[in-house]
């Protein structure tokens, strides 16, 4: 008999970005497109790491992240609370990662172009975007911001380079969209985070709640779908469709 088993998924934004903080840091920035985070949003991020792996009844397997510096460093902090090896008995008092060991094996981290920012002057002012277009990523530098034994740089990206400069926000939203589903049929067996930028939450939350309008997605918000996973042979799967489950951090109303 073929075996069924639920797939989940969590659609994250990133966490306080520093240009929001320090209003000059954008005119002396050698890469203005690409801010890293305020410390905050470093606590932030790692909190809502906590809370994830303690308020989910299931593990986080793989995560997946835009290859913007603030994507990934949430991602850095979220994994490091996914893979704390230390027993808090579904506690976790720890506002930071300075003193947590982990357990690099618990989870996988690919950097998946895909998951990028909107490519445009709707989400990237004008002062702040690159003049020739090209927006310059090091893969291999900001693997190095990511936990050491955690990065799976063997996974092929669904988005083998950036969209390209100019996309529409209705074909950013479709990419959304997209990547997610291609994503999560790479991996029918496994539990997936996504770490992405508030359009791209927003994107998945409509597809998902197709009577709400997003307002706002707050730092580090994020949402929780899933969809049966029916498994035959020779690694065959039928996948049911995505169920929206729930929310934190997504403000939305009534269209």
């Amino acid at each position: 008999m073929a075996a069924q088993e639920n797939q989940n998924v969590i659609v994250m934004r990133h966490g306080d970005r520093l240009d929001n903080f320090e209003e000059l840091w954008v005119m002396k920035a050698e890469r203005p497109w690409d801010p890293p985070l305020h410390q905050d949003g470093k606590i932030r991020a790692f909190c809502t790491g906590q809370k994830i792996r303690s308020n989910m009844d299931f593990p986080i397997h793989r995560v997946f992240v835009s290859p913007f510096l603030r994507c990934v460093q949430t991602a850095a902090e979220v994994v490091r609370a996914l893979c704390d090896v230390a027993n808090h008995n579904g506690e976790f008092n720890n506002s930071n990662s300075d003193s947590v060991i982990i357990d690099p094996s618990k989870v996988k981290v690919s950097i998946e172009y895909g998951l990028c920012e909107m490519l445009n002057l709707v989400a990237i002012r004008a002062a702040a975007a690159p003049k020739d277009g090209d927006f310059k990523f090091s893969i291999s530098q900001y693997e190095s911001e990511l936990p050491a034994g955690t990065v799976d740089n063997t996974v092929e990206p669904v988005y083998k380079k950036l969209p390209d400069w100019e996309e529409t926000l209705e074909s950013a939203r479709a990419r959304y969209v997209k990547v997610v589903k291609a994503l999560a049929d790479k991996y029918p067996s496994e539990n997936l985070l996504l770490v992405t930028h508030g359009e791209g939450v927003g994107s998945i939350f409509s597809e998902l709640n197709k009577d709400a309008t997003v307002v706002e997605v707050e730092y580090c918000g994020h949402l929780h779908a899933k969809r049966t996973i029916q498994f035959g042979e020779n690694q065959s799967f039928t996948a049911g469709e995505f169920v929206y489950e729930k929310q934190t951090g997504i403000v939305s109303a009534a269209k």
